[in-house]
């Protein structure tokens, strides 16, 4: 079982930037480096949309994954050692207004880019891009 827990979330005006947070519970024996961990972010209105996504590529490392909506906006990095995954948000837009969530799943397999493949989320955080 994973716990997510989000942060970081608030007001913006357009152009700036903002750091979300999720912080992971897992089991004694795992950290959060045993998982695939994702954002997605759903606006008023609209449906649930992967943002981006970290998985374990096999190799040496972990690959990242972006929509095209957020690619070379936004990061995803982790910190397994603190059980943490973030996500900085730069050159913010109004079209960035949603809820954030984090999301976990063991199966380094997963469909990345499809909510339903994920197995653990948060509660979401709120973010307001201001013009």
């Amino acid at each position: 079982q994973v716990q997510l827990v989000e942060s970081g979330g608030g007001s913006v005006q357009a152009g700036g930037s903002l750091r979300l947070s999720c912080v992971a519970s897992v089991a004694s024996d795992r950290t959060l480096g045993n998982y695939a961990v994702g954002w997605f972010r759903q606006a008023p209105g609209k449906e649930r949309e992967f943002v981006a996504a970290s998985r374990w590529n096999g190799g040496y490392s972990y690959r990242s994954y972006y929509s095209d909506s957020v690619k070379g906006q936004f990061t995803i990095t982790r910190d397994n050692a603190k059980n943490a995954v973030y996500l900085q948000m730069n050159s913010l837009k109004s079209e960035d207004t949603a809820i954030y969530y984090c999301a976990a799943n063991g199966n380094w397999n997963v469909q990345y880019y499809a909510d339903r493949s994920w197995a653990y989320w948060g509660q979401g955080t709120q973010v307001t891009v201001s013009s």
